[in-house]
C-alpha cells in the first residue's frame, strides 16, 4: 500500500506467518500434516491509502475511512 495501492481488504500476512509456525512445530515433532485441521484466518484489515485516492481524484467516505484499521496520508 505504501507503493501506491488504493485500498485492500484481506489477511494480517503476519499473523498467518506465525499461526503457520505453530503447525510447522507439530509437523517437527511428530504430528502428521493429515492429521491437523484447517483452519482460515480469523482477522481480516482495511488499509485505505488517502494519497492514492487523491491523486485519481477520489473521494473516500468518511464511514469507510472510520472502519479502516490504518489509513495512509
Amino acid at each position: 500500500m505504501e507503493r501506491g495501492g488504493l485500498m485492500v481488504y484481506g489477511v494480517n500476512w503476519v499473523e498467518v506467518m506465525r499461526h503457520a509456525v505453530t503447525y510447522v512445530d507439530k509437523i517437527l515433532k511428530g504430528t502428521k500434516p493429515t492429521d491437523l485441521p484447517v483452519e482460515r484466518p480469523m482477522k481480516y484489515e482495511l488499509v485505505i491509502n488517502l494519497k492514492t485516492a487523491q491523486a485519481l481524484g477520489l473521494t473516500i467516505p468518511p464511514s469507510l475511512l472510520f472502519q479502516a484499521n490504518e489509513v495512509i496520508r
